[in-house]
């Protein structure tokens, strides 16, 4: 049985200090400094023009997290922090913390948005900056690469021929499922600027005679072609349960009989209290996307059913759902 939370719990919860000093300190490349390095204060303070007094408090405070060492007057970086905070390294993830400092702001509304339940933004950051969401799809590219070739073995596709990934980023997905079923082709739908970077990695992969990439808004344009199956990874929470109803209709017409429609996201359990991660996410959402919301598994059930699929069961738990055309 969980312990009961303490006033230090409460006040360590209240408390966003040391999410800002990190932050702070990724947009001032305070790490990238340190790789390989031992510096002073002062060293850094001149390598980066900065205040001496003011910085050594956020190193200090770094300290203390944890993120980075310090010995005698000197810093340096912990095996972590080397790892994913040192813009150089081939497994860097400050781009992604750099979205969520891009939407800090957005924060300073929910008092507001919970009194009126309206968003503060109007469009998600991948529209107002293409250029951070292509670092942003980068980062989530390397992390999926980890996850995806196992999410293609787990799905059992062998006969497919044909897959659509709708808003497939990356392509993250499209290149596991092919290297995995020889015989797969794939299509990757999204917007323009999304698929400058697909383009890449489809050609870094050597997978370009097998994935095409088609630009559009998969709420206003046309998918091209039939499917065997159709895979939505994430893009649920970017729109409200109407939208999202329409477009499981959408992808009902486009698939081949017995085709199937996988649909990948952070689902709320029926209380919608747990997971605990996807409940704060479910507040992000709230705050950083013009209509978008968390869901429920047998929501996305419900979406399917009303579109005509059959044999709809749960594969991962608040994960993965799937039906048959």
């Amino acid at each position: 049985m969980p312990r009961e939370l303490s006033l230090a719990d409460i006040f360590q919860i209240g408390y966003y200090w040391e999410t800002k000093i990190l932050l702070t300190a990724i947009q001032l490349d305070l790490f990238s400094i340190l790789k390989g390095a031992s510096l002073t204060i002062n060293q850094m303070a001149e390598i980066r023009g900065l205040n001496s007094r003011a910085l050594e408090l956020v190193m200090n405070a770094l300290v203390a997290m944890r993120i980075v060492r310090k010995e005698e007057k000197v810093y340096a970086n912990t095996v972590v922090a080397e790892r994913y905070l040192v813009q150089s390294s081939p497994e860097y993830v400050g781009h992604l913390l750099t979205l969520h400092d891009a939407e800090w702001k957005n924060w300073g509304f929910l008092e507001q948005a919970v009194k009126t339940g309206e968003s503060p933004v109007k469009h998600h950051v991948f529209e107002t900056d293409p250029e951070l969401g292509a670092q942003v799809l980068t980062v989530l590219d390397r992390i999926g690469r980890g996850s995806g070739p196992a999410l293609a073995q787990r799905l059992k596709l062998n006969g497919a021929k044909r897959m659509l990934d709708i808003g497939g980023g990356a392509g993250t997905n499209a290149i596991a499922f092919c290297r995995e079923y020889s015989e797969l082709t794939a299509t990757v739908f999204d917007l323009p600027e999304t698929l400058k970077v697909t383009k890449k990695n489809v050609e870094e992969a050597d997978l370009t005679d097998r994935i095409q990439l088609q630009p559009g808004n998969f709420h206003e344009d046309a998918f091209q072609g039939s499917y065997d199956v159709a895979l939505m990874s994430d893009i649920l929470h970017y729109q409200n349960g109407q939208t999202n109803a329409a477009l499981v209709e959408k992808v009902y017409d486009c698939l081949k009989e017995e085709g199937r429609l996988l649909i990948k996201d952070r689902f709320l359990d029926p209380a919608r209290t747990s997971p605990a991660w996807t409940t704060a996410f479910a507040v992000h959402i709230l705050v950083n996307t013009e209509k978008g919301e968390c869901f429920t598994i047998e929501e996305s059930r419900q979406w399917m059913q009303q579109a005509g699929f059959q044999g709809i069961e749960e594969l991962e738990p608040c994960a993965m759902v799937q039906g048959t055309k």
